[in-house]
């Protein structure tokens, strides 16, 4: 309990970093809503653009004069911040603690390395679950002028429950990386280049046919916003295949972290 606790006092500050960040770009996506919504006719500018490059930001399954889709483009930028604040919560949680010189904190309690990973993951969880409810309580705030509709709250909560299977996935890569690399002023470095990679890898997804096949190996082609704008649910085998990654992860974070040679 207490290295938990130590955990989620260390990561407050980075909490209410994203946190700021994540409510600064919900206020502004409001403040470009009201000029679709008031003014239609902006959206003809979109027709000058390639189909591609819509269909790349998802900017053609939407129709943006409605909250609804307004918010459905809004998502993958949201679930970037997500992916990224979780990815580097798993990493740093494990490898801070030889960047910093106190491993030897962990070290002399009379804990396993188990219990070590345990306490911090259980912190990293906790972040990331705040992150969420910060997310959709404020995304709530900022609407309300709109008068959404039950549709619209009903599609939020979906948002946020994939935002947070996102989160879950590049939380178990990071605590891995963590956990894992020898090198660990580079896991946090790590973790983001897989975050970027897969991020380019759903767009190319979308943007070459041929290369459809690399949806199966990005979370954000998971839970696209599309698909859950159109059906109004997750995709259960995409939810397997997410919930197969995160356990994989965490048992190989704990196995690794187990057998390797900490710098002290």
């Amino acid at each position: 309990m207490n290295i938990f606790l130590r955990e989620l006092k260390a990561n407050l500050k980075s909490l209410l970093i994203w946190s700021a960040i994540i409510i600064l770009l919900i206020f502004m996506a409001g403040a470009k809503y009201s000029a679709f919504a008031g003014d239609p006719e902006l959206l003809n500018m979109l027709d000058s653009m390639p189909p591609a490059l819509l269909d790349a930001l998802s900017m053609s399954a939407f129709n943006l004069t409605t909250i609804s889709g307004f918010y459905g483009v809004m998502f993958i930028y949201f679930a970037l911040m997500a992916a990224i604040a979780a990815a580097i919560w798993g990493s740093d949680s494990i490898s801070k603690e030889e960047r910093d010189k106190t491993v030897e904190f962990s070290l002399v309690l009379p804990v396993t390395r188990s219990r070590v990973v345990t306490a911090k993951a259980l912190a990293a969880l906790v972040n990331c679950v705040v992150f969420v409810l910060i997310t959709w309580v404020m995304s709530l705030v900022a609407v309300r002028s709109y008068n959404p509709d039950q549709a619209f709250y009903n599609f939020l909560a979906l948002e946020m429950e994939a935002m947070f299977a996102i989160e879950l996935v590049f939380l178990a890569i990071g605590l891995l990386l963590g956990c894992s690399m020898k090198q660990y002023k580079l896991s946090g470095s790590a973790a983001i280049a897989i975050i970027l990679t897969t991020y380019f890898m759903s767009i190319m997804a979308v943007m070459n046919e041929n290369l459809d096949f690399l949806k199966y190996f990005t979370p954000f082609k998971y839970f696209d916003a599309g698909e859950l704008l159109r059906t109004g649910k997750m995709d259960g085998m995409y939810l397997l295949i997410s919930a197969a990654i995160v356990v994989a992860c965490v048992a190989a974070a704990y196995w690794f972290y187990n057998k390797r040679d900490l710098y002290i």
